[in-house]
């Protein structure tokens, strides 16, 4: 077994097409070990991985590589016509021993045969639960479920040595999120996996950070990063407390030193005043007042620099690792008062009932979370309690003002600024009620007017709370659809931390268990597909 890394990165540098840095010098090695690559959004966590496959040349720097890859992207496609055994890449192999069987093969179809690609197949579509699935179905009538499934068989039948996965358990249910944890739990090779998924994270042997300071790399997984970055947070708040308290320490003494310094200089006017000292000795006098006064004076000035850089430096460490914290502003919303009601409710798409009899009550600042594996009727009971859609039967009853939030936060406009956007949902809400309410947000002064299609997901997101919470009329009942899915770790953390302490009624759709138990979810509404 080969101890020498898959990939090794020398001095390498990156930056995006308009000229944007994104690391710089950055020197690291993958090896044997599955690395779980977080970071901000933006910070080039996908741009490392494409220089990793070469699809992307680094701007400065070498990159070294060994062994096979193996690459599982965040959006899987089938090509028109392919089958199973194309998206197996098993195709033309298949086809060679078929060859051989019915007595046409030739002499490289021979020489190139792997007679054991059946039963490696077979095992690995048994191994993700796909056991039965016909190498010759059409792959354009598989399940999103079914593709990712097929793509970790892939990935098991090729037997790479080291695999490199782009947030592959975005857009999935908690059952293939389970899937891929287990695939990578049980992967002996080396993998690199680019993921915001703190379950996922759990399976890794190290993470690796990625920023515009470089990485810092935490052994083992999600837990213990989370306990380091903990600690890390409070020795920077220790430093920067230690560095105010230094800075005005130095304040202090340098306004002492120039009282002391101006008494002295008064005593030396009024003796010079009384004209009972030589001239010579008073020139004398001056001189070295004036020397000392300059020595202390230099002295003081390096004093305030030095503290100066110590409490920007410690300022700027803060608030680099400092969790985007925010809080949501008051609904108003009773504990008696009724907020949602399903009563009997079906609904479906032409092809019989996709809910059948859904009755539910949210009365108060009731927390539920809707759960279930995808193509199970999620969104569908969303835009039913929205009003988006009206039930084929039953009533739904909504007596609150309630908002929708999906994972695009889609209520903004990519063409508007944050500010406009503000106003176009708050129509009565003056410019300085906008800036003060959007400031709550932390989008201060010129970040209130950014474009709304330049944020991260994390910022679009806060953007449209702040948006929609903020009005003269706060909506009672937030509705959230996979509100982590395209956030980062940092952003998924303030959102849990905001919404942990909302008073209003919240009901989720979410795949993520951490996120669900973050917030406090009172109750869980399991739905299944029909049968």
């Amino acid at each position: 077994m080969s101890t020498l890394p898959y990939f090794t990165l020398d001095a390498v540098s990156a930056a995006t097409p308009d000229g944007r840095v994104l690391f710089d010098n950055l020197t690291l090695a993958f090896g044997r070990e599955r690395t779980g690559l977080v970071g901000r959004n933006g910070a080039g966590k996908t741009t490392l991985l494409r220089l990793l496959t070469g699809e992307l040349r680094p701007a400065a720097g070498a990159i070294g590589r060994s062994g096979r890859v193996g690459l599982l992207r965040q959006t899987l496609q089938s090509p028109a016509g392919a089958t199973v055994a194309d998206l197996l890449d098993i195709a033309a192999p298949l086809a060679r021993l078929a060859r051989i069987e019915a007595g046409e093969g030739s002499v490289d179809d021979l020489a190139e045969a792997d007679w054991t690609l059946p039963a490696r197949a077979d095992a690995a579509l048994s191994a993700v639960g796909l056991a039965d699935l016909a190498l010759d179905r059409a792959a354009d009538t598989l399940s999103g479920g079914q593709l990712t499934r097929l793509a970790l068989a892939a990935l098991t039948v090729a037997e790479p040595d080291v695999i490199l996965m782009d947030e592959p358990t975005n857009n999935l249910d908690v059952e293939a999120r389970a899937l891929v944890a287990e695939f990578l739990r049980r992967w002996k090779g080396g993998a690199v996996v680019v993921s915001h998924d703190r379950g996922l994270l759990r399976q890794m042997d190290r993470i690796v950070e990625i920023s515009g300071m470089g990485v810092s790399v935490y052994g083992g997984g999600y837990d213990l990063y989370a306990e380091r970055k903990a600690l890390e947070r409070e020795a920077a708040e220790r430093d920067l407390s230690v560095a105010e308290r230094e800075s005005a320490r130095v304040e202090r003494e340098a306004q002492r030193a120039r009282e002391k310094k101006a008494r002295r200089d008064a005593a030396g006017k009024r003796y010079a005043a009384s004209g009972s000292a030589p001239k010579i000795l008073l020139g004398a006098q001056k001189r070295r007042a004036e020397e000392s006064a300059g020595r202390e004076d230099r002295l003081a000035d390096r004093q305030r620099d030095l503290s100066a850089e110590q409490l920007a430096e410690a300022g700027a460490r803060v608030e680099r690792i400092r969790t985007l914290a925010f809080d949501l502003p008051t609904s108003g919303l009773q504990p008696g008062k009724a907020v949602l009601a399903f009563d009997k409710v079906a609904f479906g798409y032409g092809a019989g009932p996709l809910l059948s009899g859904l009755s539910l009550q949210i009365i108060g600042p009731v927390r539920i979370a809707v759960v279930g594996p995808n193509g199970a009727g999620k969104s569908t009971l969303i835009r039913l309690a929205t009003g988006a859609l009206e039930p084929a039967s039953g009533r739904v009853s909504r007596p609150v003002r309630s908002v929708l939030l999906d994972q695009q936060a889609a209520v903004l406009r990519d063409a508007e600024t944050i500010l406009e956007g503000f106003r176009r949902l708050n129509p009565l809400a003056t410019v300085n009620d906008a800036q003060a309410a959007l400031a709550r947000f932390l989008f201060r002064n010129t970040a209130a007017h950014q474009a709304v299609g330049s944020l991260s997901g994390g910022e679009r997101l806060r953007a449209a709370l702040a948006c929609v919470l903020s009005g003269a009329q706060p909506p009672q009942l937030l509705i959230l659809d996979e509100p982590t899915n395209h956030l980062d770790l940092p952003s998924i953390a303030a959102v849990e931390q905001a919404l942990a302490g909302y008073d209003g009624a919240l009901l989720v759709v979410s795949h993520d268990a951490d996120f669900l138990g973050a917030i406090g979810i009172d109750r869980v509404i399991e739905l299944r597909p029909p049968a």
